[in-house]
């Protein structure tokens, strides 16, 4: 669901914005359907100038969704502001999976975006995630927030023993 013309906040480039988004993420997140096999996570897509061009969380649309995935579907690929936006994940865009060909990580490398801003990286219960290095590793701005990962564990607590 693309909410560019609803949703305006601070600039992502601009003093506690990033905190702001992965926030916003975070409470995406709280609306996802539950599930004992798969994390609920949130992720919008934010213009330079603090614009949210889409938003998703996990299962919003199929049991196998992936909030990136949602999000970057809301999108047209060739949006010439892909290339100055964010996508901020609550969890670490994931590298493998089970349930579709390709990883969010990979998504996203599909496209111009060129900075992933997430809270928590993926912990080791389903897969060996190393999304945030793929990223980095294809010149991707890649931040990391582990002051707001205890919201993103708290709402994924039923999976972390």
């Amino acid at each position: 669901m693309t909410m560019a013309h609803a949703t305006r906040g601070p600039d992502p480039a601009e003093g506690d914005a990033d905190t702001h988004w992965l926030e916003h993420a975070v409470t995406l997140s709280r609306s996802c359907p539950p599930s004992d096999t798969a994390y609920s996570v949130g992720a919008v897509i934010v213009t330079a100038d603090g614009l949210v061009l889409s938003q998703g969380y996990s299962r919003r649309d199929d049991p196998h969704d992936h909030a990136e995935e949602v999000a970057l579907r809301g999108v047209d690929r060739d949006d010439l502001r892909l290339a100055t936006a964010t996508i901020y994940s609550s969890l670490e865009p994931c590298s493998a999976r089970a349930s579709r060909p390709r990883s969010c990580s990979a998504l996203i490398l599909d496209t111009s975006l060129p900075r992933v801003v997430l809270a928590w990286r993926e912990p080791e219960v389903f897969v060996d995630c190393d999304g945030a290095e793929r990223l980095a590793a294809a010149g991707r701005v890649v931040v990391e927030r582990p002051d707001l990962a205890a919201h993103v564990r708290e709402v994924n607590a039923h999976l972390i023993h």
